[in-house]
């Protein structure tokens, strides 16, 4: 295992070995003194589970949770192009995108800090997506911003001529100069990483 720094302020990425045979694959994905060096406070609270189609876009979400809400995400079939967005105002990194590919084989697991954007596109023809929360679905807390909205400057990797499958839900998100006018952007504050 190794862990290594994304772009974005306190995001990580850590590339654990996968173990192939003729019965098909195992691999780690979550350890918790792993993710001890990048947050000593993270703790699980919930674990989530996704599947979706081939060109499906979720995102970009987001929690002002007041505990926090950081993330360790992975694939757990399939493949995807999993973004992230650093919403933090006041953040070094401040709405940097990254881009990392994860797949069912890859060994890759990204770590999410508290109120950075997460959101993903599926390239294979379906893709199962697994990640753990240091907090639980609140609601009232639940944010996202359009994934297509231009001052993101997400180039999300589409072929030429297909649209992507994306929810009303969030289509219908507010942009990110709509979500900074109402005071739902997340602050940026040090977690206790590495």
């Amino acid at each position: 295992m190794t862990l290594e720094s994304l772009l974005i302020s306190g995001a990580f990425i850590s590339n654990h070995r996968v173990f192939p045979d003729e019965r098909g694959i195992f691999r780690e994905w979550f350890k918790a003194e792993e993710i001890a060096q990048v947050n000593s406070q993270f703790a699980v609270r919930q674990a989530n589970y996704s599947r979706s189609k081939k060109n499906v876009i979720r995102g970009i979400h987001y929690s002002i949770a007041p505990q926090g809400q950081a993330k360790v995400v992975t694939c757990a079939s399939g493949s995807i192009v999993d973004v992230l967005v650093d919403l933090r105002q006041g953040s070094p990194t401040y709405l940097q995108v990254d881009y990392i590919e994860l797949s069912e084989d890859s060994g890759k697991v990204v770590y999410i800090p508290t109120g950075v954007g997460h959101g993903f596109i599926v390239g294979s023809e379906s893709a199962s997506i697994v990640y753990l929360t240091s907090s639980g679905y609140a609601p009232e807390f639940e944010k996202a911003i359009c994934p297509t909205d231009p001052e993101l400057g997400i180039n999300w990797p589409l072929p030429d001529g297909i649209a992507p499958i994306i929810s009303n839900h969030d289509l219908e998100a507010p942009n990110l100069s709509e979500a900074s006018a109402s005071g739902v952007l997340p602050l940026f504050f040090t977690e206790n990483t590495l």
